[in-house]
């Protein structure tokens, strides 16, 4: 069965709850998410803003992703990833319900959380994780509840769970205290990461690392994005680099008033049909006698060369006080080393 519809994802997860029905509810829109249940029971929860079981396991080295991967490529098909992993040794029963446990949670929170979503639920869709935890989708709506209104009471903003973490250039007070976390999570906000990239990247859950960031900003540590009407559209502003830029305002000058500039460049070739441009002439000036002057050609000469002696001219004299004897000496060393 397939059904879509706008509606509240808490709610329509509580009628299938009510049917025993086994499928995954997915809930559209930013960040959006999907809640798996089987026979009225959720057994998983994911959503692009919270990082799952992979993630979780193999940033915080628990699991190498070598591991991770070949559990994928043999249980995917069967739907049976999570017991293989216990199956050879790699993880205990609780380590892997506790790391379900959480990655569900925070999914749940994104996913559910809204007033009013498209939702559409797929009928007989499971997870390929497979049935880890069964959880009661009332416990799971309750807490939602619980974690929203914690939010709200620490800095009543929804953005900062989903939006770039961008620190201020400058701390709004002189003196301020934080956790080990939230350096943690100002040392690697760049102002391109969205607290789940963070989340991923420290190995951490989403619900905890969208705590300290409501936090920070309520301590004024970070930007707050701007809030854009719907009907404008997002334009990247690409950098520019220094020095290229035009003043719009400046006078245009016409062609017949711009001043003359010679050009010192070669013969352009002729296009076809015109006659070719005449070659460039000599700068030359006219005395006042009308004599032409034209400036001397230079010779060619070898690289390493001697200058001629009429441009070379006679030595610089010697500064007084000074040791002929000391310098022919160092002339001769000189050219003994050529």
């Amino acid at each position: 069965m397939t059904t879509s519809k706008t509606a509240a994802p808490a709610r329509l997860l509580s009628q299938v709850a009510g049917e025993r029905q086994t499928g995954a509810l997915v809930v559209g829109g930013h960040p959006g998410g999907a809640v798996y249940v089987l026979e009225g029971r959720v057994i998983y929860a994911e959503s692009p803003a919270a990082p799952g079981v992979g993630e979780l396991l193999t940033a915080s080295g628990r699991l190498a992703g070598r591991t991770w991967q070949n559990a994928l490529d043999m249980g995917t098909s069967t739907a049976r990833v999570g017991r293989l992993l216990v199956e050879h040794g790699h993880l205990t029963q609780g380590e892997l319900e506790l790391c379900v446990l959480g990655a569900t949670y925070d999914a749940a929170y994104f996913a559910l959380s809204p007033a009013n979503a498209p939702v559409e639920f797929l009928g007989g869709a499971t997870h390929w994780l497979g049935p880890v935890v069964h959880i009661d989708p009332a416990a799971v709506a309750r807490e939602v509840r619980r974690r929203t209104k914690l939010l709200d009471e620490i800095f009543p903003d929804p953005r900062v769970d989903t939006a770039i973490v961008t620190p201020v250039p400058r701390p709004p007070r002189e003196r301020v205290t934080l956790t080990a976390p939230q350096w943690e999570l100002l040392v690697h906000a760049d102002g391109q990461r969205t607290p789940a990239d963070l989340a991923q990247l420290l190995g951490r859950a989403g619900y905890p690392t969208i705590q300290e960031l409501r936090r920070l900003a309520a301590l004024g540590l970070l930007e707050l994005p701007e809030v854009r009407p719907p009907d404008v559209p997002e334009f990247v502003r690409l950098p520019r680099a220094r020095g290229t830029a035009v003043d719009v305002r400046r006078p245009q000058i016409r062609a017949e008033d711009s001043p003359t500039v010679p050009v010192i460049a070669g013969v352009r070739p002729a296009a076809p049909g015109r006659p070719p441009a005449p070659a460039p002439v000599p700068i030359e000036e006219t005395g006042a006698n009308g004599t032409v002057y034209r400036p001397p050609r230079l010779a060619r000469r070898k690289p390493g060369a001697k200058l001629p002696k009429e441009v070379a001219g006679e030595a610089p004299p010697a500064a007084p006080g000074t040791d002929e004897v000391l310098l022919k000496r160092i002339r001769t060393a000189l050219r003994a080393l050529r």
